[in-house]
């Protein structure tokens, strides 16, 4: 690429398919060109009204508690984990890919005990294990899990692992980066305690914001907790005055405006197509995918009753060269999808079909390249 830093950066077009950021409408780029005004600005903070009412909706909950925290879902994961738990809490953490792995290095960093419950990469958590761990553990005070885990594709049942915890009076910390907009979440039905996403997946909007939720017990954990949260930023109490505050806000920080812009129009299409036709989209255009994959030869890596339709971890056929492949569909066809992580690497693609990703001319692009890019690249 021949060019001065001082000429202007102009992105390349790309499809993007991978485990994220998913495409982003024209409409949501736009409303983030829109002019930047105060972080205290009485419009801005009906915009910030409006985004709450929209989030709640989204995570179908009443929870007070419901935002933003400016970050991508990363920091999402240590709002929830870091003001939820103290030092020498103990906390019970599902593990089935590489996010479950990262919530418990969170909460160690936190002070927590992590009591691990391990499950082999591809499959998803066992709500039965979840309620035997705790029935060995008494004085476990959180259980954490992955909703929908990224890393390889996999959908647990939120209801029945969040039911397990309430059985043993356990408070729960739910990962929903994925989730969100792709898969029904319902955070009250199910009694989750705090939940975090991220806008770059189904939400179809840039990275770099976290939608969180609390239950009024999360809050009232929070508000009596012996040693202050670790982090100043992601102190709840403090940006729930921000958020949340009667008539005055409390200033917090400088929110990312433009970036709540485009949240905001992301919401706003979610909500105008409808939550359950979100889901039927994403089923179709999954289950898309999967005939087009099987004439490739190309097998899933999880079980049909568990797969994510919008994260697809897809086995990589023997002789093929996975990196030259996803070279060749990025630089020849304009297509990101992503490699494996951990002991997944090389062995997997992950294809994303989420948010405006999700649709069957992208998948039909999709299939026509990788079938050309593996005829060219195999080893």
């Amino acid at each position: 690429m021949n060019r001065k830093m001082t000429d202007p950066f102009l992105p390349p077009t790309r499809l993007l398919l991978g485990p994220g950021p998913s495409p982003v409408a024209p409409e949501v780029l736009a409303a983030m060109a829109n002019p930047t005004i105060g972080h205290l600005d009485p419009a801005f903070i009906h915009l910030m009204d409006e985004l709450k009412a929209m989030l709640q909706i989204a995570f179908n909950t009443k929870n007070d508690a419901t935002f933003t925290v400016a970050g991508p879902g990363s920091v999402g994961m240590d709002a929830c984990v870091l003001n939820m738990v103290e030092p020498g809490d103990k906390i019970l953490i599902a593990r089935n890919g590489v996010f479950g792995m990262r919530m418990s290095e969170v909460a160690s960093r936190g002070g927590a005990v992590v009591v691990p419950l391990d499950f082999e990469w591809g499959t998803p958590v066992d709500a039965a294990a979840v309620d035997a761990a705790l029935a060995q553990n008494k004085d476990v005070k959180f259980v954490a899990f992955v909703h929908s885990e990224t890393s390889t594709g996999v959908l647990s049942d939120g209801k029945a692992i969040a039911a397990a915890a309430q059985k043993h009076g356990a408070m729960t910390i739910m990962d929903a980066v994925t989730s969100l907009g792709g898969v029904p979440v319902m955070v009250d039905e199910w009694g989750i305690d705090a939940v975090y996403s991220g806008t770059q997946k189904c939400l179809s909007c840039p990275p770099g914001l976290s939608p969180v939720s609390f239950s009024l017990r999360a809050i009232e954990h929070i508000k009596n907790r012996k040693t202050k949260v670790l982090s100043w930023f992601l102190d709840v109490t403090q940006v729930m005055a921000y958020w949340t505050g009667a008539g005055a806000r409390a200033y917090h920080h400088t929110a990312p405006i433009n970036a709540l812009y485009g949240l905001h129009e992301a919401l706003r299409r979610l909500l105008v197509e409808g939550l359950d036709n979100s889901f039927v989209r994403h089923r179709k255009a999954h289950l898309h995918l999967v005939a087009g994959l099987a004439k490739l030869g190309i097998d899933f890596l999880v079980d049909e009753k568990y797969r994510l339709p919008q994260l697809n971890a897809v086995k990589i056929p023997a002789g093929v060269n996975d990196p030259l492949v996803r070279s060749t569909l990025l630089n020849e066809f304009n297509i990101e999808i992503g490699a494996g992580l951990g002991p997944l690497a090389g062995k997997v693609w992950r294809i994303g079909l989420m948010g405006e990703g999700a649709r069957i001319e992208h998948v039909d692009a999709l299939l026509s390249a990788l079938e050309k890019a593996m005829r060219a690249r195999a080893a």
